[in-house]
C-alpha cells in the first residue's frame, strides 16, 4: 500500500512527497524540494529506506534538498527526470536568478518518458509527460490510490506559471486536458504548492483551465 508523507519545506514552501511501499519499507522522494536533512529524519524515523529521488521538473525549489539526501545515503539513490529538463537540472534549477547557489545531487540515471512505469516495492506509479510549466515537467500517477503528483503543471484554483524559460501557457493548458483531465473525477491531485485537490473540482472550477 502507498503510504505518503507531505513536508512543505523551503523559501517557496515547496511540498515534497515522502512516499513509501508500507509493506516493503522502500521509499522515495518526489521533489526533494528543500531542507534534505529533515526529509531523511522523517523516512528514518518511520523505517523507510530512500532509494529514489523522482523530480516533476527541475527548478529549483523542487530540487533543494537532494543533494544532503544523496551525500547521506550509500548507494546513492536513482535519479529520475525528463532529459528536456536535464540542462535546468545543471545550471542548478535557475535558482541563482533568485539569489540561490542549489547542489542539484547526483546526476540523473533514469529518463522520464511518457507512459513509463516506476515500481515502487509494490507500488505502481505511470509516468505522464506534462510541458508547458518546463519542458520536461512531468507527473506521476497511482491508479490503485487514486493520486496523481502534478508537480507545478496545476494547483488548487491555478496554474504553474509559464513566464520563465521553458514555459508556454498553450502547451500547459494542452498538458493538462490530455493528462490531468482523462483522469476520474475522484483521483486527489497532490501538487508542488499549496492544498491538495482533485481533478473533478480543477475540471469545474479552476479560473484558468476549468470546463476544457
Amino acid at each position: 500500500m502507498l503510504e505518503i508523507v507531505t513536508m512543505t519545506l523551503g523559501p517557496a514552501q515547496t511540498n515534497a512527497y515522502l512516499v513509501a511501499d508500507s509493506t516493503t519499507r522502500d521509499a522515495a522522494v518526489i521533489d526533494p524540494s528543500w531542507d534534505g536533512e529533515l526529509i531523511l529524519s522523517e523516512a528514518r524515523s518511520r523505517g523507510w529506506r530512500i532509494a529514489h529521488l523522482w523530480y516533476t521538473h527541475a527548478h529549483f525549489d523542487h530540487l533543494g534538498g537532494a543533494g544532503a539526501i544523496a551525500d547521506a545515503l550509500n548507494p546513492l539513490p536513482l535519479v529520475a527526470l525528463h532529459p528536456d529538463d536535464h540542462v535546468l537540472w545543471r545550471s542548478g534549477g535557475g535558482g541563482a536568478a533568485f539569489g540561490f547557489d542549489i547542489d542539484p545531487g547526483p546526476e540523473p540515471t533514469i529518463d522520464l518518458v511518457q507512459g513509463q512505469i516506476l515500481r515502487l516495492g509494490n507500488v505502481v506509479f505511470e509516468v505522464r509527460f506534462t510541458p508547458g510549466h518546463t519542458r520536461g515537467h512531468c507527473i506521476f500517477y497511482v491508479a490503485d490510490s487514486g493520486v496523481c503528483f502534478c508537480g507545478d503543471l496545476i494547483f488548487a484554483g491555478s496554474v504553474g506559471r509559464t513566464d520563465l524559460p521553458g514555459g508556454d501557457f498553450a502547451t500547459l493548458e494542452r498538458s493538462i486536458r490530455e493528462q490531468v483531465f482523462t483522469l476520474p473525477d475522484d483521483t486527489r491531485l497532490l501538487s508542488g504548492h499549496g492544498p491538495e485537490t482533485t481533478v473533478g473540482q480543477e475540471r469545474r472550477f479552476n479560473p484558468f483551465v476549468g470546463g476544457l
